[in-house]
């Protein structure tokens, strides 16, 4: 289906939850102590209805987030359940990791088909210390793990951080060079607690390009993609810049947000939703709200105009 601006929406992201194992500084407050409020989600089978809603008329890519989606129960049970939905062509996750040694073989096994890993460091002094106590070494040994599994297309989401890892530049290009994997690095967006963090720690995405001038453009068959691709020379891997705030990329956004808590999120950097909770729960026919949701899908964000999302991240579903 498309919106109102010409646009083919076929990508929905889902958040299962709001918690999360970690505490990442710029995405959860210090002073915060989150305590979710179960009532208030949409149960697993409500999100269910609503994937098929918007399947039925036309989403093909599914992507779970939350929070960290593999702390909800009942969770592998669930993407089993969502991934025999006919019309989905690509059922992904992205998580931080931490559980994946765990859950890696149950995930391929019900039906997921790739990875995205959140991973700011590649020190574990400063992994633990964003992270507020996360063990780097779970998370790498997660990563083998579901290589091994076969779930072996993998992409890293590094959130560049002035005079944090911005020093690490070179390490995770490195990487690619090694192994078929992906990172992309994502400009620190202006949202919730990462207001002022990207005010005091913004870095371009561009400083990439200037650290690893070896680095060259490479075209991708996925048009609606954020990123914009690089290579080395006789990489196996990809490495991808993604700059909601240097350079918009609205003209070719092709997905909608589903919030833990059923409010259809249009825009990430929007702070306008769609209570679909209330149409589900009212028993009211969704087909209709659904098609509505992507009609009033706006042309683009107004980061420019100094309109930022007080939410935070954690609650938004990235």
């Amino acid at each position: 289906m498309k919106d109102n601006y010409g646009r083919t929406i076929n990508y929905l992201r889902v958040s299962v939850t709001n918690r999360c194992n970690l505490k990442c500084q710029y995405c959860i407050p210090k002073s915060m102590t989150y305590k979710e409020n179960e009532k208030a989600l949409l149960s697993l089978d409500e999100l269910y209805q609503v994937i098929k809603a918007y399947c039925e008329i036309g989403i093909n890519k599914v992507r779970i987030t939350g929070g960290e989606p593999l702390v909800r129960e009942g969770i592998i049970e669930w993407i089993s359940r969502v991934s025999k939905l006919p019309q989905i062509k690509d059922l992904a996750m992205t998580t931080n990791g931490v559980l994946l040694k765990k859950y890696a073989k149950d995930l391929k096994e019900a039906g997921l088909n790739r990875l995205n890993i959140s991973l700011d460091s590649l020190d574990p002094d400063s992994y633990k210390s964003i992270t507020g106590g996360g063990q780097l070494s779970s998370v790498l040994e997660g990563i083998q793990t579901a290589q091994m599994v076969g779930l072996a297309e993998i992409k890293i989401n590094t959130v560049l951080i002035k005079d944090f890892n911005d020093h690490c530049i070179t390490s995770f290009v490195d990487w690619t060079k090694k192994e078929a994997i992906d990172v992309r690095f994502i400009e620190l967006m202006p949202i919730g607690e990462g207001i002022q963090w990207s005010k005091d720690r913004f870095v371009s995405a561009e400083t990439v390009l200037k650290k690893v001038p070896e680095l060259y453009k490479i075209e991708t068959l996925d048009q609606s993609s954020p990123a914009t691709y690089y290579q080395l020379p006789d990489g196996k891997g990809k490495v991808g810049l993604i700059k909601p705030v240097s350079c918009k990329f609205c003209n070719r956004c092709n997905r909608m947000r589903l919030t833990a808590e059923g409010k259809i999120k249009y825009c990430l950097l929007s702070e306008e939703t769609f209570d679909m909770k209330k149409s589900l729960r009212n028993e009211k026919e969704i087909n209709g709200a659904v098609k509505k949701t992507i009609l009033n899908k706006p042309k683009d964000h107004q980061l420019e105009s100094n309109s930022y999302i007080t939410t935070n991240m954690f609650n938004i579903g990235g």
